[in-house]
């Protein structure tokens, strides 16, 4: 009869001998991949939890409707006229301001915990930083062609055609990406979401408010009309503008380029650091 001593041997033996069959080591996940696993967990946290689509379909329609009838008389003499003008800048101010959502959502995830368990995974370190952003560009995206589709609803008709439209459509993405580098490093720094949207929005607002989306500069007063002309939100509008209008300025491009680095550069090892930090 076999011993219980003897069953545990046999077994250990034979875990060892699976354990030394010949077979393909599976090869180390690569940055790119685990980036898009990550940002494909963020869709799924979307799909769980559908509310959070509501700011990237309803806040466009309203915004869209509410500054195009409330300026478009007076500052136009008709909502068509403005409607050509506003909808770039709606556009940008739009996609912008939804920025703030990937600092509040990291900011949870950290809260909970989630980032400790990313920490012992054998990945690239800021992978679920830059999946985080990448799962975030799909919501920029919706709320694009939401802002698109009601603007030619509205009468808006961009001179610039489909290329325009696209060309515009990826530098507001490439922008947007860029300026989340920010939220994610005040997800890093503060300890609640409230403190991290609070912070976002005395930014945002400043940004948006006081740039070329609404009016001409030319009709500010000068002090103001100086931060306008720094103000990156101002260039980007102006760049989109000129890609709508078929008439964009190389310069207006390398200017927005040039804000993406910047924010890339800066912000990008700075949350990274933060982030090494909490672990």
């Amino acid at each position: 009869m076999t011993s219980t001593a003897d069953r545990t041997t046999d077994t250990t033996k034979a875990v060892a001998d699976v354990l030394k069959m010949p077979g393909p080591r599976p090869s180390r996940p690569t940055a790119w991949s685990t980036s898009l696993s990550f940002g494909w967990r963020a869709l799924l946290k979307i799909k769980h939890v559908p509310e959070q689509l509501f700011d990237v379909t309803m806040f466009p329609i309203m915004f869209t409707l509410m500054f195009t009838y409330l300026f478009g008389g007076a500052l136009a003499g008709s909502t068509d006229a403005y409607v050509q003008f506003l909808l770039p800048g709606i556009l940008v101010q739009t996609v912008v301001m939804i920025t703030m959502y990937t600092g509040l959502t990291l900011n949870k995830d950290i809260e909970k915990g989630v980032f400790d368990r990313f920490r012992s995974l054998p990945i690239w370190r800021p992978s679920p930083l830059v999946g985080a952003l990448l799962g975030d560009v799909v919501r920029y995206t919706i709320a694009s062609i939401i802002v698109l589709i009601l603007g030619l609803i509205l009468g808006f008709r961009p001179d610039g055609g489909i290329v325009g439209v696209a060309a515009s459509i990826g530098l507001l993405l490439l922008f947007s990406f860029s300026l989340s580098w920010i939220w994610t490093m005040f997800a890093m720094l503060m300890r609640t979401e409230q403190a991290v949207m609070g912070v976002s929005m005395f930014i945002l607002f400043p940004l948006t408010f006081a740039s070329n989306i609404f009016v001409d500069p030319a009709t500010m007063p000068g002090w103001l009309q100086a931060f306008v002309g720094v103000n990156p939100i101002s260039k980007l509008v102006t760049a989109i503008r000129g890609l709508m209008a078929g008439s964009v300025q190389s310069a207006d491009l390398v200017v927005v380029f040039g804000w993406c680095a910047g924010f890339i550069v800066i912000f990008g090892p700075l949350t990274m650091r933060l982030y090494n930090r909490k672990s």
